[in-house]
């Protein structure tokens, strides 16, 4: 939020911001990982297109006519917590 100033000074202070937790979601948890720390604000991984280069948990499984598909379901990195900041930061860089 822009104050008056075109600063940010009207900002909210707090981090809430950083992190949700969808407990409704019907795919809920998604991960093996304690519920207070699946963050579900980056649900579709915005580092995938990233490739070998996205830093997370990853293998190839092989599709149809043997293309290379990336297999994301044993990663957690944009699932928790302390990761807000990497994944904005590599976004960022691109």
């Amino acid at each position: 939020m822009v104050g008056e100033n075109g600063d940010m000074s009207d900002a909210p202070s707090g981090e809430n911001y950083r992190f949700f937790n969808h407990s409704a979601c019907e795919f809920y948890p998604c991960h093996d990982m304690p519920a207070e720390d699946l963050n579900c604000l980056f649900c579709f991984c915005p580092l995938y297109r990233l490739g070998e280069d996205c830093g997370g948990n990853f293998t190839y499984v092989n599709g149809a006519d043997d293309a290379r598909i990336k297999d994301c379901s044993a990663c957690t990195v944009p699932h928790r917590r302390e990761n807000y900041d990497y994944i904005i930061g590599r976004l960022a860089s691109r």
